[in-house]
């Protein structure tokens, strides 16, 4: 992207994360980006497509630099873990992040491969290994939990509720105790130091 489109995309990020989509004008976008109301006109087609956009790159974006900080010799539970705690503690340092998220994720298809990246692989990858317990029949409703958790523990941040770090660790536990790790060794991978989630190409 152009160094306006990255303006246009981190003031859209903004304003979805506060209100809906029929919600936002040009004028607003144009505000808050910081830049005239001609050129908004001239990069984007409409805000609906914009948010289309903002949807696509945050998803695309965040399940990249999940695969980049994971190393590949790192087992998949503890991966699965590191990747619950990486998208929650993502959103205790970006709130507007965390808050488009919250909004959007469960109704917005491109925001819902954030379980379908790598999470269900690490799943698919543990469950091969006999570290899970359930059948892979259930892995559809696997992935639901496992988002649905990671965005209430998300909230739970946000509204000051909880510590990342509480949060983060507490919801890696319970999913790898809820897939059939035992609750020690659950505990154990759901407290190690967690790393620097890397950087976006």
């Amino acid at each position: 992207m152009t160094p306006v489109q990255k303006r246009l995309h981190t003031a859209a990020l903004q304003l979805f994360a506060e209100k809906g989509v029929s919600e936002i004008t040009v004028s607003e976008l144009a505000q808050v980006a910081g830049v005239a109301r001609g050129t908004v006109y001239n990069n984007l087609g409409s805000i609906e497509s914009l948010f289309a956009d903002v949807a696509n790159q945050l998803s695309a974006e965040m399940n990249q630099r999940v695969v980049k900080s994971a190393d590949p010799q790192l087992e998949p539970a503890q991966r699965l873990a590191n990747g619950i705690r990486f998208y929650i503690r993502r959103a205790h340092e970006e709130p507007q992040w965390g808050g488009f998220i919250i909004r959007y994720a469960s109704c917005t298809q491109s925001l819902q491969e954030l379980w379908t990246g790598p999470p269900v692989q690490d799943v698919l990858a543990g469950l091969a290994l006999s570290r899970y317990t359930f059948d892979q029949s259930m892995l559809t409703s696997v992935m639901s939990m496992i988002g649905g958790s990671v965005m209430a523990a998300i909230l739970l941040v946000l509204d000051g509720r909880k510590t990342w770090r509480d949060a983060g660790s507490e919801t890696a536990e319970l999913i790898l105790r809820a897939l059939g790790l035992d609750p020690a060794e659950a505990h154990r991978l759901a407290h190690l130091e967690l790393p620097p989630l890397a950087a976006a190409d």
